[in-house]
């Protein structure tokens, strides 16, 4: 991918995730005046827009890896598929949620959450400055190797640990009670893609094997 491509790619990304939670939180409520959803887009959008410049000036391929590419595995796309619909229920009931007054969270849960969904990004943030081969998609690459230091000393698939901390505390976040019914799916979605994950990995990245004996738990550090 040449520069403008790339740099136009990165703009349109991080442009349409504004765009498209900033229709789903205030057009479901009818108001712009929802402070929760300002607030968790200003937390999940601006060290995003740092990371992405470090990226530009650091790492490219990375950049460009996580830009680009479709699942390959039939698995992975029916797991993607799923999550996507999750996704979509725990970004559209906070607004309809606040529209029709169904809960109310208190704003110290509100900010904690906050928070949290902040150290659920640096947690991704941390891996992909660690492993420069972290792809959206599964697949073992040419020249990619085991990486075992920083958070992948901790658990085998990090990021996934910190995306889940992110979706699952996003509701709160934006005030509502209801919406953690379909972000508590996340986790366990992003578990059955780690199990198939991983035989990709066992069977085509080598020092993987031997890696997995040594770090034991994939997602959840003391459980699982």
């Amino acid at each position: 991918m040449d520069t403008r491509a790339l740099r136009r790619g990165v703009l349109l990304r991080l442009g349409g995730g504004v765009g498209v939670l900033g229709a789903l939180f205030f057009l479901t409520a009818g108001t712009v005046r929802y402070p929760e959803a300002w607030l968790f887009m200003a937390t999940l959008f601006l060290p995003m827009g740092f990371f992405l410049r470090w990226l530009w000036r650091h790492d490219r391929g990375l950049l460009e890896r996580r830009m680009s590419g479709g699942e390959e595995r039939a698995r992975q796309k029916a797991l993607v598929g799923a999550s996507s619909v999750f996704w979509l229920a725990s970004f559209l009931l906070p607004g309809l949620d606040r529209r029709f007054g169904w809960s109310s969270v208190p704003l110290p849960v509100v900010l904690l959450a906050d928070l949290l969904v902040l150290a659920g990004y640096l947690v991704v943030i941390l891996t992909l400055r660690e492993n420069s081969f972290a792809a959206r998609t599964i697949r073992v690459q040419e020249g990619q190797r085991v990486v075992s230091t920083g958070p992948y000393s901790v658990v085998r698939h990090p990021m996934y640990l910190g995306i889940s901390l992110m979706m699952v505390l996003a509701p709160l976040a934006l005030g509502s009670w209801w919406a953690l019914l379909p972000a508590l799916a996340t986790p366990m979605i992003l578990m059955l893609r780690i199990m198939d994950e991983e035989k990709a990995l066992a069977a085509g990245l080598p020092g993987y094997v031997e890696y997995a004996r040594r770090v034991r738990r994939r997602m959840l550090p003391g459980v699982w």
